[in-house]
């Protein structure tokens, strides 16, 4: 070896000695293995009086891993992991869970899309958060501080119905903490179930803790009419459905007795968690937050999921608020979809919603749909419609004779009532005949004022000049906001209108209406045109549809029955009732009529 063969040698040890001493790092510890801000502080105040490097970070895990245990003692192993995202999905939904707490962190629903035509995200990370607790001989553990190894398998069941199963596991030597989820082809239901298995006194609790937070991510254009609809709904055991309602306000309840099912509602679809056997210790939360167009509503529950020898299950269900799906579900969860109250409801749930399902196998256009819709109710209902017509018709041709008793009577009130119904009676014409088949027409036009605001049929299916006819339709809009209309104009409210007031016309001549009675159906149609500007544009169009088939089959029944022809029954009627004894109930009207007369003049 010569002079410089030996330079270099000593340069180049040289070089490395220094790289070593002032650049090369220290080994990296896991984030999960960090110490406390209070332990950072110890080793870094007594830095100078450390042992060498190796000894050091052995000194540093053996802290770490002490603060491990004191706070999740025999599963500390378990904390430390990399998290993992697997994914169950079928032809409706798509679920994806973390390997780290076993966390439901998004949810997809495959067959819709949101109001910008995106995937549409029921729920997501930065959305949604789920906290499972149960309590430990260390106090309460975050099953989501653990880490699980994951295993996905397929199988069917005995219909031959695709199933996938996610298996999450963790465990020592000690036991083993199992998630297990399973979804089904063609379900919107994720089954979970959960087990303890040994894990011999390091669980105290009897119950699964849960927090659920979601912040309901807006999927409608019409954010207003999206709050107006959501809910925070839940189902007791007892059979009680009840919701916190659709104020703005912060609303919280504490639920005093076991509850099947509690779910995140907006206007067409839900979030749910289904029991089992029961919740308990149930309380729910929800607020608005008003500045923030992203989301409709902030939603939260807190509940206990009790244990059975370690195990427990639940049912999530994510997806639409079609009303046949979610009867299927389990009990009561149908009233998610608002049906109306009880005296309409009975016309959505046994007569609308299947008319709808069974027309949607021949039809694609919803506009077509509504339009038969309207024609099955109106060519049921038409025996009622012609009673009506006949019961007004009567009363108009015998208009002269109540007028001459408002000219003998007119002064004596009760006098007038009775000689009014002597004269009903002896002409064979009833005062409610035609008033009392309309009556009896009203659920059916009430019913359709809950059914098309919750219709998700008609979510973002067009109709001639309306895009979406779950939402109003927007003819053109205005460069000011009207109170209490808006700033847009919506067509098919427009001709609702315009049809209403012509039919009101043509009725008013049908009948013997006067003065305030008579205007009255000329001012509803414009109050109704100011309700209905930014409600659904399919709600509008049936209602004007059905103005013009009314409008027809009265025109119709004209053409067969007229004036003269009434007059001859009435006529007819008075012939054979000239020598009709009053009956018992006109004999008690008559006499509680002159009672009361009796006493006023007292």
């Amino acid at each position: 070896m010569d002079r410089n063969q030996a330079t270099g040698l000593i340069l180049f040890a040289a070089v490395i000695l220094v790289y070593s001493y002032f650049f090369a790092s220290t080994p990296e510890i896991p984030e999960a293995e960090t110490a406390s801000a209070t332990q950072t502080e110890s080793v870094q105040s007594n830095a100078a009086s450390q042992p060498p490097l190796a000894e050091t970070v052995s000194e540093n895990d053996s802290t770490l891993d002490a603060a491990r245990l004191a706070k999740y003692g025999a599963l500390a192993t378990l904390t430390v992991g990399e998290e993992e995202t697997l994914t169950l999905e079928n032809d409706l939904i798509q679920v994806e869970i973390s390997s780290k707490g076993a966390q439901v962190k998004k949810v997809i629903l495959k067959e819709y899309k949101s109001w910008k035509m995106e995937p549409l995200e029921l729920i997501n990370a930065e959305s949604s958060n789920m906290d499972f607790i149960i309590e430990s001989k260390s106090g309460p553990l975050n099953l989501g501080d653990l880490y699980f190894s994951p295993s996905v398998e397929s199988s069917q069941n005995e219909d031959g119905v695709s199933i996938q199963t996610l298996t999450l596991q963790a465990g020592t030597e000690s036991g083993q903490i199992i998630h297990t989820f399973t979804l089904a082809d063609g379900s919107y239901q994720v089954h979970k179930s959960f087990e303890v298995d040994r894990f011999q006194g390091v669980f105290t609790g009897n119950a699964l803790a849960l927090n659920w937070e979601d912040q309901v991510i807006a999927q409608e254009s019409n954010l207003a009419e999206s709050r107006r609809q959501a809910q925070l709904n839940y189902y007791t055991t007892s059979g009680s459905f009840d919701n916190l309602g659709a104020g703005n306000d912060l609303e919280t309840e504490t639920i005093a007795e076991p509850v099947k099912w509690v779910g995140f509602s907006q206007r067409f679809f839900t979030a749910a968690m289904i029991a089992d056997t029961e919740f308990q210790s149930v309380s729910i939360t929800q607020s608005t937050p008003e500045a923030d167009s992203t989301i409709v509503r902030n939603m939260a529950t807190s509940l206990s999921i009790p244990l059975q020898d370690g195990k427990a299950g639940f049912t999530f269900y994510f997806g639409p608020d079609q009303y046949n799906t979610l009867k299927k579900v389990t009990d009561g969860f149908e009233d998610n979809v608002d049906m109306g109250y009880f005296f309409v409801s009975w016309v959505n749930k046994y007569i609308i919603v299947n008319l709808f399902a069974f027309l949607e196998k021949f039809f694609t256009n919803y506009g077509v749909i509504i339009i038969i819709i309207v024609f099955l109710i109106k060519l049921a209902l038409f025996p009622l419609t012609y009673k009506s017509y006949i019961g007004m018709a009567k009363m108009r041709v015998i208009k002269p004779e109540i007028d001459e008793l408002k000219e003998k009577y007119g002064d004596d009130a009760t006098k007038m009532q009775q000689e009014q119904m002597k004269l009903f009676s002896k002409l064979g014409v009833s005062p409610i005949s035609g008033c009392l088949p309309m009556v009896l027409q009203m659920p059916f036009l009430f019913a359709m004022f809950f059914f098309f605001p919750n219709a998700i049929e008609l979510r973002q299916e067009s109709f001639l000049w309306a895009n979406d006819l779950s939402t109003y339709d927007v003819f053109f809009k205005l460069p000011f906001t009207i109170p209490f209309y808006g700033s847009h104009v919506s067509m098919f409210t427009l001709l609702m209108t315009v049809s209403q007031i012509i039919y009101t016309h043509f009725n008013n001549q049908l009948t013997t209406a006067t003065g305030p009675m008579k205007n009255l159906g000329y001012i509803m149609p414009v109050m109704f045109m100011f309700i209905l500007n930014s409600y659904p544009a399919g709600l509008s169009f049936y209602y004007f549809v059905s103005n013009m088939v009314t409008f027809g089959q009265q025109a119709l029944i004209k053409l067969f029955v007229d004036d003269e022809k009434i007059r001859a029954k009435v006529e007819e009627s008075k012939a054979k009732n000239v020598n009709k004894k009053k009956s018992k109930f006109q004999q008690k009207l008559e006499d509680a009529m002159k009672a009361a007369d009796n006493s006023k003049k007292k």
